[in-house]
């Protein structure tokens, strides 16, 4: 195993997220990363265009999907993270909400957790976090990506998820778990309405006051296409356009598919937000 890499240098400028789904079926790029040596090629890749964390997941995540068995997942994952771990000089995150995949995967390299379900579906989650001294995401979803999407409903999602996110962290700290290695993601498309995705952007400032990163991934993602009329293939420019509003929002890590671009567009409304 290669030894963790656990800085991230938030603070100086965004930090991009680079998507690697190892799974045959997520809503964008589904099945193009399932070979090993594809994975790999891809994870080099996003280190070329600047990524500054890949994210590895190997289970869907897209509105009604079905969730995958412990073993495949980490079938999926491990060698992935292991190959990225040895050959890729970028810190690797594992998307997953199961305890056992994170443990594994921090041991094979991972040195984060991205976790969907906001240390909720699997309870040793946190500990797991903490004995490995990752970092975590901490993610808002309403439901679970069955059922997220059937009938999502807040009176104020902002203040709702930002409740959410008091209540997290004081779990995540209450088992050993540092606020300084915690990043709230909103969870842009998980279990919202058009309205709420766009008040969440506009809300990035009020979860800032938790004081915590905040993580926004809009890549792609159905909103942008239910606002421009645009399928997944045609959603670069509106993902950038959401990358440099979060940005300038004061969000500092962006989770994306499309490494190069996003980076510049994060890096520009991290100049004008902080006016040079």
């Amino acid at each position: 195993m290669r030894k963790q890499r656990q800085v991230l240098r938030l603070g100086k400028r965004a930090l991009i997220m680079g998507i690697l789904n190892v799974t045959p079926d997520s809503f964008s790029d589904g099945g193009k990363y399932v070979d090993l040596d594809a994975a790999l090629k891809h994870a080099r890749e996003m280190a070329e265009e600047g990524a500054d964390i890949i994210d590895v997941g190997g289970e869907s995540t897209r509105p009604g999907a079905n969730p995958v068995p412990l073993e495949e997942e980490m079938e999926r994952v491990l060698p992935v993270i292991e190959a990225i771990a040895r050959e890729v000089d970028v810190p690797i995150s594992v998307d997953t909400y199961k305890a056992p995949v994170a443990e594994a995967a921090l041991e094979a390299g991972a040195v984060m957790v991205n976790d969907v379900s906001g240390l909720r579906f699997s309870p040793e989650m946190a500990d797991v976090v903490a004995r490995h001294r990752a970092w975590v995401v901490v993610m808002h979803m309403q439901g679970t990506p069955r059922d997220m999407q059937e009938a999502p409903y807040y009176k104020d999602v902002v203040e709702e998820i930002h409740e959410f996110f008091q209540e997290r962290i004081r779990f995540a700290e209450k088992h050993g778990v540092p606020r300084e290695k915690i990043i709230l993601d909103p969870g842009i498309g998980f279990g919202k309405r058009l309205k709420d995705n766009l008040a969440l952007f506009q809300g990035i400032p009020r979860f800032l006051s938790l004081g915590c990163p905040i993580m926004v991934g809009p890549s792609r993602k159905s909103f942008i296409g239910n606002i421009l009329g645009l399928p997944i293939q045609e959603r670069l420019e509106g993902t950038l356009a959401a990358v440099a509003i979060a940005v300038f929002q004061g969000a500092q890590v962006i989770r994306v598919h499309d490494v190069r671009p996003a980076k510049r567009a994060a890096d520009l409304a991290w100049a004008m937000r902080r006016k040079i």
